[in-house]
């Protein structure tokens, strides 16, 4: 029999608010951006145009490469992962973990799929436009790794830096960006569907799990 922890209760009224601000923020930010530069915008003018004050900004964001680069995702994924069945396969706790992200209760702006995926778009070009943002996700990249390395092991009783975990965790990343790029290059693509076909096909064809 496999046991599965908990979820977390769903976010209160408070906590919605304060991702509706982070996401009004982080879309004026990335209009002024594509607008008038990078380098031109500056952190009042973004606070400016999202109405709140420079101290609101930075309680959001600590810096503006934050803005582009920060993801309200990971912590997310990391809670699905832990609380997948103890039975289940790693590709498919994974797999699952990743589903989950888009299948709960969403605010009303995060269940615009066009809209969402056009703003990754958008956050993606600027990435590959602004040689300190390509610096900055390579590092979010590799923390995020370390992150999920660390539960899968601990889902498997291995240690984290157990070649066969790392090779894995590499793996399903691996396809979760050759996903997203075929997303923001596909307008007619939906990444969670391309995602989660291209996770199954591993899962099915793979004789590589922990």
């Amino acid at each position: 029999m496999t046991s599965q922890a908990p979820l977390a209760p769903k976010p209160g009224l408070r906590e919605r608010k304060k991702a509706k601000t982070r996401a009004t923020i982080r879309e004026h930010a990335i209009r002024l951006f594509l607008t008038q530069g990078y380098h031109a915008t500056t952190i009042g003018q973004i606070s400016e145009a999202a109405e709140i004050s420079h101290t609101t900004f930075f309680r959001y964001f600590p810096t503006k490469e934050d803005v582009v680069l920060h993801d309200d995702l990971a912590p997310l994924f990391i809670h699905a992962l832990r609380s997948q069945p103890e039975g289940a396969t790693s590709i498919g706790a994974l797999r699952e973990a990743l589903k989950s992200l888009y299948e709960e209760d969403q605010d009303e702006e995060q269940r615009d799929s066009s809209r969402a995926i056009a703003l990754a778009r958008e956050r993606h070009a600027l990435i590959l436009s602004v040689p300190e943002l390509r610096a900055r996700v390579l590092d979010d990249f590799a923390e995020a790794f370390d992150a999920i390395t660390e539960v899968l092991a601990e889902r498997v009783g291995r240690d984290k830096n157990d070649i066969t975990v790392r090779t894995l965790v590499g793996a399903v990343m691996g396809l979760v960006t050759s996903s997203y790029l075929t997303a923001t290059d596909n307008p007619q693509e939906d990444f969670p569907s391309v995602l989660d076909a291209t996770l199954a096909q591993l899962e099915a064809s793979s004789n590589f799990d922990l």
